[in-house]
């Protein structure tokens, strides 16, 4: 009788031993865990911290590039391919649709076969969909420790928390929820968060348009993004895609033969990483972000007080400048472009903005920088020009140095001046960048080298802006944004040259003068305090002391017709007409302002040339139309700013007067070369020495304008016909406007009128051609305005 008590107490505490003890301690365990590890609330599972993507949208609806810290984007269920979804399931969780989070016999499948009989190369985790959610948005404490165990410790406590979160979210998602939650946290690889991220990098698609092999691809490479990233290993992405779709056979997404038949079919991408050098807009991207990310201005960090004022003016009058500054989210915290996931809905038309990029990059990379290496051969200055003293090289050369990050490094590792030049002479390997098909060249070549060959590299920069709206179409800041990160669009001003011209003639004609009146071309001299001025003119010998109408003087670009013109107004009339077409940089008010020493911005000059197709009317560039948050709730929106700059009348005399110099002047190659029709207005611009050239021009429907130089101004062509705006710029121009014409799409056509103001007549005679010269206007055609 002892004995059988005896032995029935053994068993008892034997069972408490085996059972309940080890059940209440997991049970106290789990409680632990719950009350005092960081288990997220129902709040943070409501807004789980993931960092969302700020996508640029074009007006055409294409997402033409984000801020990001992670390239995530969110959609929602209805959004997703239904093929990706079954990849999901059939491969990570083929019970998702049973359990409430955590799935007990896959738990069971991974401590029999791993654990007890010792076999981890089969079977797959134990981790359900949701439980992968859960460590996604929560990450996992790093389980290590300073004694033995508590690694192993921390790895069950991280465990638990993961199951409860994965509860919890079961609670507060349906499946379908949840579904799409985990397609968007998810690592793709490739810079690639989420499968909105990862379908348009892979494939160029949305996600709603994988079809199933492209989705077995993609849900194959979630176990090892870079392993199994079909970019990089194409022969491992091959055979775990194959994995993936023997998977949907097994559980019945699809037939057997079916997955057969896909198996033997190759991986087929359109793979276009996005990173911020590879956006269609990369530019346009960095010049927004500072843009919405301005500061209240403060005139100590500004050099000209014109250039502050200008600011000022975009701070007070203008929502979208330092918006991020100007607005804050209901915490009271600032918008982060970043993570918040903004959309921003921009005037960017990005089929504009690809000719845009084609014509920029088919005439710097087949004909002018060829052409410009060729006229460097036998300089033995190259790039510097020939002209160019020693002492100026010398100090040009010593300021790049100074900016590099080399230089940066190891001046702050504390090598002398003397170790640091010596390194700039020792050949070292480096990637430059090439016009060839790769972008690049890898060679050997000494840092002092490296410099010199990038000053000989060609910069162009393209705006265009939309008549009336001020809506700006396309952007360009520079040839490559991987390799030239520097805005020659809206950050760099160079001298504008002969393209200011138009803004004098424009005084002119507000002032009563018009396209037919004729003036004496003979040399003018100014005197400039002590001393005298006399602009040199071009004009051939035979046209020097005739009669010569203004629409020649515009047409041939005459600086004796722009000298006499300054001497009628006055610079300071100059420079106040300027202003009045939207000129803010500075400009010093001396006669030589009439031939374009003047440093502005692209943008600047192609807004103000927009005046003359909007009818007079200054439209500020406008960059953006709705902002709205994560949730398409509207954050903003964004019309138009106009005002009047100059009459309707003197506008469409502008606008005949330029278009003198398409048909006539410098920019007739528009026609013979490009063969481009209907009305077109324009001036060309080239500064001193070649340094700079440009052209802008405009359409009834749209305005745009290109400079062409290099990085620094003692680096050109050595001959005028070579560095001149019509050979430089007018010609991306032209390549430009050929496919905006030929894109129906658009809405730009040949047979687009520039649209004359009641009362307006021209002498049809007067054409800008050199036999107008000398001829007689008729009183009966000598009248502008029916009065």
């Amino acid at each position: 009788m002892k004995m059988k008590d005896k032995t029935k107490r053994k068993l008892i505490v034997a069972l408490w031993c085996i059972v309940f003890i080890p059940i209440g301690i997991g049970v106290l365990f789990i409680a632990g865990v719950g009350l005092f590890a960081e288990i997220p609330s129902f709040e943070e599972l409501e807004n789980p911290k993931t960092y969302l993507a700020t996508e640029l949208i074009s007006e055409d609806g294409e997402v033409i590039a984000t801020y990001h810290i992670e390239n995530r984007s969110h959609i929602s269920y209805g959004e997703l391919s239904p093929y990706i979804v079954s990849a999901a399931v059939a491969t990570e969780d083929v019970r998702f649709y049973q359990h409430c989070g955590i799935d007990f016999r896959s738990l069971g499948r991974v401590a029999v076969k791993s654990i007890l009989l010792g076999d981890t190369g089969s079977g797959g985790g134990g981790s359900t969909i949701t439980q992968q959610l859960a460590k996604t948005l929560f990450p996992r404490e790093e389980a290590t420790g300073k004694f033995p165990g508590s690694a192993a410790f921390r790895l069950v406590v991280n465990k638990f928390k993961e199951w409860i979160t994965a509860v919890k979210l079961e609670r507060n998602y349906t499946k379908d929820e949840i579904m799409a939650m985990y397609m968007n946290a998810i690592f793709f690889g490739s810079n690639s968060y989420g499968i909105k991220a990862a379908a348009n990098t892979f494939f160029n698609k949305e996600p709603i348009d994988l079809n199933i092999q492209e989705s077995a691809t993609l849900v194959g490479a979630v176990n090892k993004p870079t392993r199994y990233n079909p970019a990089l290993n194409y022969d491992k992405s091959i055979e775990r895609r194959n994995h993936v779709l023997s998977q949907m056979g097994k559980y019945g997404f699809v037939t057997d033969s079916e997955a057969d038949s896909l198996m033997a079919l190759p991986i087929v991408l359109d793979y276009h990483q996005t990173d911020h050098n590879t956006s269609p807009a990369p530019y346009f991207r960095d010049m927004l972000r500072k843009y919405m990310s301005a500061s209240v201005p403060d005139r100590d960090n500004y050099y000209f007080e014109e250039d502050y004022i200008a600011d000022m003016d975009l701070w007070e009058n203008d929502p979208l400048y330092g918006w991020l500054n100007k607005n804050m989210k209901p915490d009271g915290t600032k918008y982060n472009l970043d993570k918040d996931g903004l959309t921003i809905y921009t005037t960017i038309d990005s089929r504009m903005q690809r000719y845009a990029e084609e014509a920029v990059t088919q005439h710097l990379s087949q004909e002018l920088q060829p052409a410009f290496f060729k006229d460097l051969k036998d300089n033995p200055h190259r790039p510097f020009a020939k002209e160019v003293p020693y002492n100026v090289r010398k100090t040009v050369m010593e300021q790049a140095r100074r900016w590099s990050d080399r230089y940066r490094n190891m001046k702050q590792a504390g090598a002398s001046d003397k170790e640091i030049e010596a390194s700039f002479d020792e050949k070292i390997p480096m990637r430059i960048f090439s016009w060839n098909d790769n972008g690049y060249i890898d060679t050997v070549m000494t840092p002092n080298d490296s410099i010199r060959y990038y000053k000989s590299i060609l910069r162009a920069s393209l705006v265009a802006i939309e008549p009336y709206t001020g809506h700006v179409k396309a952007y360009i800041g520079g040839p490559e944004y991987r390799y030239f990160k520097y805005d020659n669009a809206r950050q760099g001003k160079r001298q504008v040259g002969s393209t200011i011209k138009p803004f004098l003639y424009t005084l002119a004609m507000q002032e009563g003068y018009y396209p037919c009146d004729k003036v004496l071309n003979v040399p003018q001299t100014f005197v400039v305090g002590d001393t005298t001025w006399t602009p040199k003119s071009e004009d051939r010998a035979e046209y020097i002391g005739k009669n010569v109408t203004l629409k020649w003087g515009l047409t041939r670009s005459s600086n004796n017709i722009s000298a006499y013109l300054m001497r009628q107004f006055g610079p300071t009339a100059m420079v106040e007409m300027c202003r009045k077409l939207g000129i803010t940089s500075y400009l010093a008010p001396y006669p030589s302002l009439c031939l374009g020493p003047a440093d502005i911005t692209l943008l600047e000059m192609v807004s103000a040339y927009n005046t003359y197709p909007s009818r007079g009317v200054y439209i500020y560039p406008q960059f953006v139309t709705r902002i709205e948050d994560s949730e398409g709730n509207v954050l903003g929106t964004f019309s138009p700013r106009k005002r009047e700059a100059i009459s309707e009348a003197t506008a469409y005399l502008m606008v005949n007067l330029m278009e003198g110099v398409v048909n006539e002047g410098s920019g007739t190659r528009l026609r013979w070369r490009y063969g481009l029709e209907g009305p077109i207005a324009g001036k060309t611009g080239t500064t001193n020495d070649h340094s700079d050239g440009w052209f802008i021009g405009y359409t009834p429907g749209l305005t745009a304008g290109i400079w062409v130089g290099a990085e620094d101004r003692q680096v050109h062509f050595e001959s005028m016909a070579l560095g001149q705006g019509a050979n430089t710029s007018l010609p991306i121009w032209g390549l430009f406007m050929q496919k905006v014409m030929a894109d129906g799409t658009l809405g730009i056509s040949p047979d687009d009128k520039f649209i004359a103001p009641p009362g307006v007549h021209f002498d049809t005679r007067c054409d800008g051609s050199d036999d107008d010269t000398g001829s007689e206007v008729s009183d009966d055609t000598a009248s502008y305005f029916d009065m």
